[in-house]
């Protein structure tokens, strides 16, 4: 009977989460709470039946019956795909499901819940007198290491007070960054993708008038015009494709990656498939990997366009018979961090007044936007490096000089356990 209750509230959680709103999700978790409550209850009541029926020889404590008891209530924390914690009277963690852990890592099973969340809203409506009617919801918002904001349902049990240890109230919390990032990148992208591409449509819809008008005989000037639409073209799907790609790491940069990169091996690889935009520039590419494998937690993809953008950036600003530099170095620990793997590419080209740094990694920003959009670039190379850099709770360093050529370096953790570890 109580599998079917936790498999029941689990569909039924998911559901309204995944089609639902906040006010149905606080609903649903009401009705868990009441479910929570029924099945506690359930077996309390049968274990004092099973009591008054027994023989008056047979043992008083329906010990076994309170050990199904509580595996029942659990199994249906557990079946929640929502992250969710039941405390007691005093405010300690009972009973938790695993999602709670991805989302707070230090929860643990008797421990004050105090010492895993600190939200001063969060630990006062926990300290309130809660009924079973009462749904309280509580917002919170971590800043590090990536901002993050949570939505908190409060409910009590409808059960009679118990005792440290018991069961008092139930927490379920629901992950609302994606939701908020979504609608936030919904309206930068159709601000920032109106404006970007303003220009190239109007020069576009210029040069169909001037072929349709003056130039429809005139072949030497269709061939020209139309060179220069397939540029402005081929200018706005660059722009589209890093619009995308900004918006979907975006949308992951407060989740930590979970699998295993070398770098010797990604460095290499990106230097290498460039070597022909660099030829055709005039321009060399050297990589000075790290004698022994260099591995760190990461996305293979996101890391590989993260050195793409860098590596390509050093070429499209380098000086002609120029040198694109590649260097890879280990930092030791300081202030009991772990060690960490530098990757520093270095150009000799024009160089970047220092007032411009602090904004290079602001999306669309350019030192000289008629010199980047001769050059082929977009204004979000470096915004895509930034969030890459932050998801991978790495660090990226910017330093130029005018006339001395620029350096980008990022600073990763090394991953210093094996693979499988």
């Amino acid at each position: 009977m109580w599998k079917a209750v936790a498999a029941g509230a689990a569909v039924l959680v998911f559901l309204l989460w995944a089609l639902g709103g906040l006010a149905a999700w606080a609903a649903v978790v009401q009705l868990i709470a009441v479910a929570f409550a029924s099945i506690l209850l359930g077996g309390r009541k049968q274990a004092r039946l099973s009591a008054d029926v027994a023989p008056q020889t047979a043992p008083p404590a329906p010990a076994q019956e309170t050990v199904h008891d509580d595996s029942s209530w659990r199994a249906v924390v557990n079946a929640m795909p929502d992250p969710a914690v039941v405390l007691d009277a005093d405010g300690v963690i009972v009973h938790h499901n695993a999602a709670v852990v991805d989302l707070f890592p230090r929860t643990r099973s008797g421990q004050p819940i105090s010492s895993v969340i600190r939200s001063p809203d969060l630990l006062a409506a926990i300290e309130k007198k809660h009924t079973p009617e009462d749904v309280t919801v509580v917002e919170l918002q971590d800043w590090v290491p990536v901002q993050r904001r949570v939505s908190a349902i409060l409910t009590a049990l409808p059960i009679a007070p118990g005792g440290p240890g018991k069961p008092t109230l139930l927490i379920v919390f629901r992950d609302i960054t994606d939701q908020e990032k979504l609608a936030q990148m919904r309206a930068d992208f159709i601000a920032h993708a109106s404006h970007e591409l303003r220009t190239p449509l109007a020069s576009l819809r210029g040069f169909v008038e001037t072929l349709q008008g003056p130039a429809r005989d005139d072949p030497q000037a269709r061939d020209r015009f139309l060179s220069i639409m397939a540029a402005q073209a081929e200018r706005m799907t660059r722009l589209i494709d890093d619009l995308l790609s900004l918006s979907r790491i975006e949308m992951r940069v407060h989740v930590p990656p979970r699998g295993v990169v070398e770098l010797n091996e990604v460095v290499n690889f990106v230097a290498q498939s460039l070597e022909p935009v660099a030829e055709a520039a005039g321009i060399s590419i050297s990589v000075e990997p790290l004698p022994t494998p260099a591995r760190v937690r990461g996305e293979r993809d996101e890391l590989m366009q993260l050195f793409q953008n860098l590596i390509h950036n050093g070429i499209r600003y380098g000086k002609k018979s120029g040198h694109v530099i590649v260097r890879m170095t280990r930092e030791p620990p300081v202030d009991g961090r772990l060690q960490r793997i530098s990757i520093a590419v270095e150009d000799d080209g024009i160089g970047i007044p220092p007032e411009h740094l602090p904004r290079l990694t602001e999306r669309f920003y350019r030192v000289s936007a008629a010199a980047s959009r001769e050059k082929g670039g977009t204004g979000l190379g470096l915004a895509i490096v930034k969030h890459i850099v932050t998801r991978h709770r790495g660090e990226l360093k910017i330093s130029s000089s005018p006339g001395e050529g620029s350096t980008f370096t990022v600073v990763l953790d090394e991953l210093l356990e094996s693979p499988a570890a």
